[in-house]
């Protein structure tokens, strides 16, 4: 192995990466590097978390667009030869990797949701097909490996204050044609959802939208979020678009998940595989959501969940 190069616009998302960076690293003691934004006197912050050398991209000049670095790291790539560089997907960090990918010629795995070393040494990428109904295993014959992973795939790397690397900084890379002219922040309807450690999921067994007020009490009770189905959203347009959990909205990784009328089809279970904890209710008892949860309410959301507000209000009294 030649290394293993990571590539992030935040520190939380290169501390993600890192995070599975290391391990892959480790495996066949090889480097790790992390190009990364932000200033010098953070540097040490991405080697605590497993960093053997930090590649510090510099803020660029007002109306400079994030992919004026692409051609700086694809030169850095061609130089260092690393077998592996990973970058989140996110909306920028998917764009950036396909157009590094195709500086490179080489290919490209996107939205991976686990890596593993084979039994030849090659690099196993795992991603979700077929709307989440089954897992495809991919390998990449062409070198550099590279990949992309959703945010909150793996949690950020442990930090080790004691660890020693080096630090360099990148110099800023001719003006990009693509020119920023705007930026506006867009509007949330509450805190993002993906961060929320209870998640209370709105589904089509709801028959009202001034209902809603129900879940958003159960939600209140527990210190959660309100999310929805796609239907509840994008068909109904009770709850912004923001808010729809699945394949084609967000993910979510909550200490608790409470579905309340949600049938539970694929596309919508994929979006909460990462829960720790997951509750239904529905009054269905084949409803798919069942076999995804670990604790199922066969009855009308309707009368259990003013049931589960009551006992909840009890207990914030006692």
């Amino acid at each position: 192995m030649a290394g293993i190069l990571v590539i992030a616009e935040r520190k939380d998302l290169a501390w993600e990466l890192l995070n599975i960076g290391r391990q892959l690293a480790s495996q066949v003691a090889t480097t790790l590097t992390a190009a990364v934004t932000g200033q010098e006197d953070n540097a040490q912050n991405h080697i605590a978390r497993g960093a053997d050398e930090v590649l510090l991209m510099s803020t660029l000049p007002e109306g400079q667009a994030f992919d004026a670095w692409i051609p700086v790291i694809a030169a850095e790539a061609k130089k260092a030869d690393p077998d592996m560089i990973l970058l989140a997907a996110t909306a920028r960090g998917k764009d950036f990797a396909a157009r590094l990918a195709a500086h490179l010629g080489t290919g490209l795995c996107s939205n991976c949701i686990a890596l593993s070393r084979g039994e030849d040494g090659t690099v196993v990428m795992e991603r979700l097909a077929y709307g989440g109904a089954a897992v495809q295993q991919v390998s990449c014959v062409t070198r550099p490996v590279m990949a992309t992973i959703p945010t909150r795939t793996f949690a950020p790397a442990p930090a080790d204050h004691s660890r020693s690397g080096e630090i360099r900084k990148l110099s800023l890379p001719s003006p990009s044609p693509v020119r920023i002219v705007a930026r506006k922040v867009k509007e949330r309807s509450s805190q993002d959802i993906t961060e929320a450690k209870v998640v209370v999921c709105v589904g089509r067994g709801m028959e009202k939208e001034e209902d809603i007020h129900i879940a958003r009490q159960l939600a209140d009770l527990v210190r959660g979020e309100i999310g929805c189905t796609r239907p509840i959203s994008e068909e109904l347009h009770w709850l912004p678009d923001d808010l729809c959990i699945g394949l084609s909205g967000v993910q979510v990784k909550p200490d608790l998940y409470i579905g309340l009328g949600v049938s539970g089809q694929i596309q919508h279970v994929t979006g909460i595989r990462g829960a720790r904890v997951i509750c239904a209710v529905n009054k269905d008892e084949n409803a798919p959501i069942f076999q995804a949860a670990d604790l199922g309410i066969v009855g009308d959301l309707y009368d259990v969940t003013p049931k589960l507000i009551e006992e909840l209000q009890k207990a914030t009294r006692r």
